[in-house]
């Protein structure tokens, strides 16, 4: 990538700051905020002819759209504020008791695991956190090390395509497909997935689905999405009890009049993911998420050996993507992550996991060789 590109301009982030943190939040295109603010216009100018009326014909647009995207039918899945969400209406949703187990790993999201371990209290059954350990094994590996955790009471297994602590992208295709044929339902947290890796729901096998659209695909921020297989859409119920139970206006399918309208809401994130993924096709995004993907596996190498301390996976896709760790030597995360920030501009989380100290980075168009030699200078510095 070169030290100055376009994207930076389409991007309203603050010119001063180096910005090497997309995973937490995203940022969306010019363009994308543009369409964005035009759905809010168009909804102040006439809310109960647009609420009413028309929605629901939007909605149906703009989940068909989603729905090419990651290559499943566009009512099979429905919008939602965030990843988090999609998982309480699983987790909720379940009929699960003292007698059965959900298995996930220890590298997931802190949200969702409280999702999980509330449900639990409630529910009495057994949360499961299966050990992956760090440096990253094989793919294969990683499936055997998480079945170690299987026992006949496994009703389900929930764990994320990619970490959100670790940055590890996790063999989810073999782990549902292996799930599926044990009679075990999966779930995947698929909040890092969309726009940072190409996605074919269908072929993956998961029995639910739920992913951010605000992040790697820059849609504006609270858009995301649960999918949910045909057949198992049943065991859904909604989250929040609106309008759509006992609707006497049915689309003909439970899923989406349960879960899609919650009453009034601002849904023009909803709206606006079909022109994030319309921005992203228009610039060519394969080749772009192939040299963020070049800058990520450059600064892992130069981070570490800037540290002297060993990488936590191989320097290859199967592990990761656009978003990667580097460990750090003992310090004070908490400080460092202030004077980073304060003398250097720099936007970047630290992260403390089992024991271990990281610094995350994430590489998304708008990002150059010369936002890493920043925090490199920063970190030569400062450590």
């Amino acid at each position: 990538m070169d030290s100055t590109n376009s994207f930076r301009d389409l991007f309203l982030l603050d010119p001063d700051v180096v910005f090497l943190n997309h995973g937490s939040f995203g940022a969306t295109p010019r363009p994308v905020f543009e369409v964005y603010q035009a759905w809010q216009r168009q909804i102040e100018r006439q809310p109960v002819k647009f609420i009413g009326r028309e929605l629901t014909g939007y909605l149906q647009t703009a989940r068909h759209a989603l729905g090419t995207y990651l290559h499943v039918q566009g009512d099979d899945l429905v919008y939602i504020p965030n990843a988090t969400f999609g998982v309480n209406i699983v987790a909720r949703a379940l009929s699960l008791t003292a007698d059965d187990e959900v298995l996930t790993t220890d590298h997931e999201y802190g949200a969702c695991d409280r999702v999980w371990r509330f449900v639990s209290q409630k529910k009495g059954f057994r949360y499961v956190r299966q050990p992956i350990p760090l440096p990253a094994p094989s793919p294969e590996e990683i499936v055997e090390q998480l079945w170690q955790g299987v026992t006949p009471r496994t009703k389900i297994i929930y764990l994320s395509h990619i970490t959100s602590a670790t940055a590890l992208r996790l063999p989810v295709e073999a782990i549902c497909h292996r799930a599926r044929e044990a009679g075990i339902l999966t779930l995947v947290d698929g909040a890092h997935a969309p726009g940072q890796i190409p996605l074919d729901l269908t072929s993956m096998g998961a029995d639910f689905y739920t992913g951010n659209c605000h992040k790697w695909l820059s849609a504006p921020k609270g858009s995301a999405f649960l999918y949910a297989r045909r057949e198992v859409q049943p065991l859904l119920e909604p989250l929040v009890v609106s309008w759509g139970w006992e609707s006497e206006r049915p689309s003909g399918s439970n899923f989406l009049d349960h879960l899609e309208y919650l009453g009034t809401d601002d849904l023009s994130s909803y709206l606006s993911v079909p022109a994030a993924i319309q921005f992203q096709a228009d610039h060519n995004w394969s080749q772009v998420q192939q040299q963020c993907h070049e800058l990520a596996k450059s600064t892992l190498a130069q981070l570490c050996q800037l540290t002297g301390l060993n990488p936590l996976y191989p320097a290859d896709n199967r592990f990761f993507q656009q978003l990667v760790i580097a460990p750090l030597p003992p310090t004070d995360l908490d400080v460092l992550k202030r004077r980073l920030y304060d003398e250097y501009r720099v936007e970047v989380p630290l992260i403390s996991w089992n024991g271990h100290q990281f610094i995350r980075v994430s590489v998304q168009a708008y990002n150059t060789p010369a936002d890493i030699e920043v925090l490199l200078t920063a970190l030569d510095a400062l450590l």
